[in-house]
């Protein structure tokens, strides 16, 4: 066997981490470089670029989970990790290279479909759900410190500099797959022959789509899950470089507020949801969620000082209970064979999401007439004033973040979808469409299931 030691869940926790220790290193500088390609509608052309990377994930994650049933686990994930750090270098070396590949990257952009799957490999049921906890705490782990520390460096030594350690981390992450991983998939429960055909019926993203309709709980859901997960697509992708354009932070102050909601939303997902669920139960823990993600939304919209943000970042980080407690309902509530559809289902909403919100949200910003100003006038007039709306005399002047707005109606509209969502004796009958025919068909509900986004872990696939 190739590698390292037996297939364990800590070379998964590796291979995440300096994935996204590589990306979060560049966040200062990437805020720089989007504005100096597209110095005009910058916030649209941001949401394009996500938009068309999430889209293509969404597209491409059924398929190449399927295929890593039959070739196995190692080489896509080795596949996986370099087209996603792919675009790192050409930051410095060609900007509108970078943004170019990073869109088509969303075709191989689903490290953490394959990382489930690996998991799911190795572990018991009844480990499975710590196991996908301590990978997305390692995830958070790792964008709480990097981005802190990308801010320093290009200060201090400039954005070159963070760009070559950050492709230098991207190449360690590449040595150790090859290197020190295992392969997980065990010949025995992949086809006998490398030419078997693969699961197409797992490899189509709209497969589980298809059945949201065939059971009113499972629609319910879906419906809860797409209103509100939306906006908070949108969110990632834009709000960042918001709080450096629109409301005045400082680099290093946008590194320290990603580090401070990070280590808040570590602490809520795993102590505040647990105290939840275990007192005010699932469905009230899921409600309690959404109205903080409400009132955090409408925050972000109308906030326009600095302590604003800050006060409204606390509240993200309690909304970020929503999603574990969903999956949660859904895992405790599902027979063990229906585990797999039923959260691809859930899985399979979020993925679009990934690339309607960030399209949806530059959008708004556009027909607000939100853009940017040159950078050099923001870092000079930083937090004394706040000139850096396009029109101040216009409706932008009024609600500085429309699109947050927006969204706020429409967890709103999720809220009152989840009242209707009964609480227990949950009939999800969407398993009985599953199918079975060998072991890489077995498997092959791991990657779907296993998250598109890479934000939060799925509680899920105890069928495996």
């Amino acid at each position: 066997r190739q590698g390292i030691g037996e297939p364990s869940v800590y070379h998964a926790v590796v291979v995440i981490f300096l994935e996204f220790f590589a990306w979060g290193l560049l966040t200062t500088p990437m805020l720089t470089v989007l504005h100096q390609t597209f110095p005009h509608h910058t916030f649209l052309m941001n949401g394009l670029i996500h938009g068309v990377k999430g889209l293509l994930s969404f597209l491409s994650a059924p398929l190449i989970g399927a295929l890593s049933d039959v070739w196995g686990r190692k080489s896509f994930l080795l596949l996986t990790v370099f087209f996603t750090c792919a675009p790192i270098p050409l930051m410095k070396i060609s900007p509108w290279w970078y943004f170019a590949v990073i869109s088509m990257s969303g075709v191989f952009a689903v490290t953490f479909s394959v990382i489930f799957a690996y998991v799911a490999d190795i572990t018991q049921e009844h480990e499975r759900s710590t196991a996908y906890g301590l990978v997305s705490a390692t995830f958070a782990a790792s964008l709480v410190t990097s981005p802190a520390i990308g801010a320093y460096l290009s200060q201090a030594y400039g954005d070159t500099l963070v760009v070559v350690l950050a492709s230098g981390v991207a190449l360690l992450d590449i040595g150790f797959i090859l290197l020190a991983v295992p392969e997980s998939l065990p010949e025995e429960m992949r086809p006998v022959s490398w030419g078997a055909p693969i699961s197409w019926e797992q490899a189509d993203p709209f497969a589980s789509l298809r059945k949201v309709g065939q059971d009113s709980t499972v629609l319910l859901i879906c419906i809860t899950v797409f209103l509100s997960y939306l906006p908070e697509a949108g969110q990632y992708s834009s709000f960042f470089l918001y709080l450096r354009q629109v409301i005045g932070f400082s680099s290093e102050t946008v590194a320290a507020f990603i580090g401070v909601v990070g280590i808040l939303s570590i602490l809520a997902q795993t102590v505040v949801l647990g105290i939840l669920m275990r007192s005010i139960g699932n469905k009230n823990t899921i409600l309690l969620g959404l109205g903080f993600q409400i009132l955090q939304l409408a925050w972000y919209g109308f906030g326009s000082q600095p302590w604003m943000m800050w006060a409204a970042g606390a509240v993200a980080a309690m909304s970020s209970i929503t999603f574990p407690a969903i999956s949660a309902m859904v895992s405790r509530n599902a027979d063990p064979d229906q585990q797999g559809v039923v959260q691809g289902m859930i899985t399979g909403i979020r993925g679009l999401c990934n690339g309607l919100g960030p399209a949806l949200y530059g959008f708004v910003f556009y027909l607000f007439h939100v853009e940017l100003n040159e950078m050099a006038e923001v870092e000079t007039l930083g937090k004394a004033s706040k000139p850096n709306m396009a029109n101040p005399t216009d409706e932008s002047s009024i609600i500085p973040g429309p699109p947050f707005l927006f969204g706020a109606c429409s967890v709103l509209l999720s809220l009152l979808v989840a009242l209707f969502i009964p609480e227990h004796n949950l009939a999800l009958r969407s398993g009985s469409h599953k199918k079975h025919s060998n072991g890489a068909q077995t498997h092959a509900h791991s990657p779907q299931a296993g998250g598109l986004d890479g934000k939060e872990p799925l509680l899920e696939d105890s069928s495996v």
